[in-house]
């Protein structure tokens, strides 16, 4: 009796690790898929997304209507190095338009990619969807345009993810020169300051200069060339912490005239360069994003009149216990101030909110928040 017993568990055992096993197997998928890039890197990242897209799209991707789906699936697509289980390469190289091309074969999980599309909701739902401020300031021949066509085409794309998007549109005549100023001026406190007056996240700022190249002779016509140089950089608002910088060299556009003064020219290099310049600041910009809400968010906390190191120690801790809190590193300063670097998935006004209600309300007293940063007075005995 008792090795029948054996036995009939060993078998039950046996058929429930089979039907682990199966399942297990039932959500990978393994696909192939194909990427394309300014180089190596560039090329793989491309087709890791793709096998992402495929291997787990048909099942979460194409089920879910949410009002942020657009946002939702590009920050999940931004972690597709860390999603996708295994990879091998099967073929890379050169591609048509100065492109490199990557096939790879990669097995995909459907459990993690949906899990993350949960947690990525949630935080949307508690944090509301990304803010950004983009300025963008272009010359012709050395005279300010009036409008910016870079400018405009990456608030465009960022618009259709589902960013909340501010741009000098928003601002009278006046104030868009003074910030059109200050970026020629490379004065980035100013930017920021305009920024932060749209209570963004990030903000984008740059300047592109098309200036007259040559005037040649097409198809028995002339055209006029001009050649765009284009910098750009990526901060986040609140600490002016540099994100990301990017830069498009030489890019030449040309238009139909007989004169080689041609802002129509200067326009279409402006318009050359644009893909590229908009392709690598997006992904910087979603994968900040996606880091952000992947790890927690960074909040800068200034404490005023902390009586000693060894308070400020202990308010290093008491911090750390505050629910949506990661992590929590400070540096205890002359006459008292101390900075706090925490590392959080809350923003800096629910960080403010929960000190006062909380364990730390007799001891700071919140003076002023935005979105990365509180600032409070210690007044704890």
């Amino acid at each position: 009796m008792r090795g029948t017993c054996g036995i009939t568990l060993g078998i039950v055992a046996v058929l429930l690790a089979g039907m682990q096993t199966a399942g297990a197997a039932d959500d990978v998928v393994t696909v192939t898929a194909t990427g394309n890039g300014t180089d190596h890197d560039t090329a793989l990242k491309d087709a890791l997304r793709n096998a992402l897209e495929q291997g787990a799209g048909v099942d979460i991707f194409n089920k879910s209507k949410t009002e942020n789906f657009e946002l939702v699936r590009d920050t999940i697509l931004t972690r597709a190095e860390g999603l996708v289980r295994k990879y091998d390469i099967l073929k890379e190289g050169d591609a048509a338009g100065d492109l490199y091309f990557c096939d790879i074969r990669a097995e995909v999980s459907r459990d993690p990619v949906a899990r993350e599309w949960g947690e990525v909701q949630n935080l949307l739902l508690q944090l509301g969807n990304p803010k950004i401020t983009v300025f963008i300031a272009e010359t012709i021949d050395g005279q300010p345009s009036t409008s910016s066509i870079l400018e405009s085409k990456i608030e465009k794309r960022l618009l259709e993810v589902g960013f909340q998007v501010y741009s000098r549109t928003q601002l009278d005549a006046i104030k868009a020169k003074e910030v059109d100023d200050a970026i020629r001026r490379g004065d980035q406190g100013k930017v920021q300051a305009w920024a932060k007056r749209f209570a963004t996240q990030i903000f984008i700022t740059g300047h592109a200069n098309a200036n007259q190249a040559e005037l040649k002779m097409l198809h028995g016509s002339p055209f006029a060339f001009y050649n765009c140089d284009v910098q750009a950089k990526t901060y986040y608002t609140d600490t002016g912490k540099l994100l990301d910088s990017s830069s498009k060299a030489v890019t030449r556009g040309g238009a139909r005239g007989e004169n080689r003064f041609s802002p129509q020219a200067g326009k279409m290099a402006f318009e050359q360069a644009a893909p590229h310049l908009i392709d690598e600041m997006y992904e910087m910009v979603m994968k900040n994003w996606a880091y952000e809400i992947s790890f927690g968010g960074h909040i800068d906390l200034e404490v005023s009149g902390v009586p000693d190191a060894g308070e400020s120690l202990d308010l290093e801790d008491q911090l750390a216990e505050i629910e949506g809190v990661e992590a929590v590193n400070s540096e205890y300063g002359q006459d008292g101030l101390t900075f706090y670097r925490i590392r959080a998935k809350i923003t800096g006004k629910d960080l403010g909110k929960r000190i006062r209600k909380g364990a730390l309300k007799s001891k700071l007293k919140i003076l002023d928040y935005s979105l990365n940063r509180v600032q409070a007075k210690w007044i704890g005995k």
